[in-house]
């Protein structure tokens, strides 16, 4: 392995440095969507119930202190809906601000893995590249007395680097599908649990009115059942 190492160049090791890299990142969003997971799993479902039921405070307890991002978020809302002085249109504007910010957190690092898994196969064929070019070189001097043991040890050195790139490329790209993946359906989710909050709103400030409503249109049939 380390002979191979050593006559891949100096294209290999870069491959190396950069699957490490790759590494080091994928570690780190496996971390960050391990510890903003929701806790327990059913916290934002049992929240949602106690909002329906008008519960407010109860819901906040179970979503208050969550690193969990769709946590935080409804936590957010509900604590400006209920407390602020903002109308519902600058306190949806505010909410979607901090939901951008959530989303790009999701989304953060991910453009590393996306470059790598790029660059990686290309650096392998520049190796190869050059390792050919060398081989052909080698091959000129040579004249006519080639030696068949010299030039193909000098293609299979420099079709090393196009396997080495490769091999950095396909897992680093599959990484990166997944933790995009993860993120779109978060980020589908964060949207979803806002507009269900807003709805919810809606529909509660909803019912005093349609009771007034229903309030007055019995009165006049009232009143003139006491003028007859």
């Amino acid at each position: 392995m380390i002979e191979l190492l050593v006559n891949g160049g100096v294209v290999v090791w870069l491959l190396i440095s950069l699957s490490v890299i790759a590494l080091s990142v994928a570690v780190l969003k496996g971390w960050q969507f391990y510890s903003t997971r929701a806790k327990p799993a059913d916290a934002i479902e049992q929240a949602f119930g106690f909002l329906q039921q008008g519960k407010h405070a109860q819901a906040l307890l179970l979503v208050n202190g969550q690193r969990n991002y769709r946590a935080a978020l409804i936590s957010s809302t509900v604590q400006l809906i209920d407390k602020s002085s903002l109308a519902i249109d600058d306190i949806k504007d505010e909410v979607y601000r901090q939901a951008q910010l959530a989303i790009a957190q999701l989304n953060s690092y991910l453009r590393i893995l996306e470059v790598i898994a790029t660059l990686a196969p290309l650096m392998g064929l520049f190796g190869t590249v050059i390792g050919m070019i060398e081989a052909f070189k080698a091959m000129e001097s040579a004249g006519a007395q080639v030696n068949p043991a010299v030039l193909s040890g000098g293609i299979w050195q420099a079709l090393l680097t196009t396997a080495v790139g490769l091999a950095v490329a396909i897992p680093v790209s599959m990484l990166n599908s997944y933790f995009e993946r993860k993120a779109e359906v978060e980020a589908q989710a964060i949207q979803n649990d806002l507009q269900r909050v807003f709805t919810l709103y809606a529909s509660m400030n909803a019912q005093p009115v349609a009771k007034k409503m229903g309030s007055k249109s019995t009165q006049p049939s009232s009143s003139k059942q006491g003028a007859e």
